[in-house]
């Protein structure tokens, strides 16, 4: 009896042994030139973390704003799908940094930190100006 008792939890273990553990998802940071290169689609969102009065001064064509520093992206995330491909951006790479590691620890997969605005302006990406897109 001893025998196969030692013998089953033998067999669980290297069971256990033997499975993969999933990767936590990275942020990944990208150039503007790398983000020209990107295929937006239905499954992918722009977003634009800064305050509401940065937004309207201008944004990334078709960046939704979720102000981090509101406190309002916290709470949007929550209703997001975890499989979509996420692109953020505000004024520095400061906030859109830290909005990529809440991401990444809530479980969403795919994230891309764009850094500054500014830079993206530069380097030539579509913008407007006008008030907030609904998230």
């Amino acid at each position: 009896m001893r025998t196969i008792i030692l013998a089953l939890l033998a067999a669980v273990m290297f069971s256990c042994a033997g499975t993969p553990q999933q990767e936590p998802a990275q942020v990944q940071k990208l150039t503007p030139s790398e983000f020209k290169q990107q295929n937006m689609n239905r499954k992918t969102v722009l977003l634009d973390v800064r305050t509401p009065e940065e937004y309207a001064g201008g944004h990334l064509d078709g960046a939704m704003l979720s102000d981090f520093r509101g406190g309002e992206f916290a709470k949007d995330m929550q209703n997001w799908d975890k499989d979509k491909v996420y692109y953020l951006y505000c004024a520095s790479g400061n906030r859109s940094g830290k909005a990529s590691e809440m991401l990444k620890q809530a479980g969403f997969k795919h994230i891309y930190d764009l850094g500054g605005y500014q830079s993206l302006v530069e380097a030539g990406l579509p913008t407007e100006t006008g008030a907030a897109e609904q998230k």
